[in-house]
């Protein structure tokens, strides 16, 4: 193998590379953190947590469950969390969101 060979085909991994990278939530990571940035920007909320992620069933985008403080009191324990879907195109742009729950911070999931 020669070296023009070799360095022809690392080039072309790192473009393959780049261009996946700029086009969107290739993968999970991404997914989330544009999930997290995008309903931000939508909802003026700044979201606590992300309590679940995968990807579509058509395998064309993510849902990812994020979690916001809806309404801060005093102790804590007593805060109101909201979470929500968040649905994201291949892209990374959301596509759809809704709220799934409401409960205070404090509460557990019946077992």
């Amino acid at each position: 193998m020669s070296a023009a060979s070799a360095k022809g085909r690392d080039s072309e991994a790192s473009a393959q590379s780049e261009s996946s990278s700029s086009t969107g939530a290739q993968n999970l990571g991404t997914a989330v953190r544009a999930a997290m940035r995008q309903f931000r920007e939508l909802t003026g909320r700044a979201p606590d947590s992300v309590t679940g992620a995968r990807s579509l069933e058509d395998g064309k985008g993510w849902s990812v469950l994020v979690d916001v403080v809806e309404l801060e009191r005093i102790p804590s324990s007593t805060s109101v969390i909201a979470t929500y879907r968040v649905d994201l195109d291949s892209q990374g742009s959301i596509t759809a969101y809704e709220r799934l729950r409401r409960y205070t911070r404090g509460a557990t999931d019946p077992t």
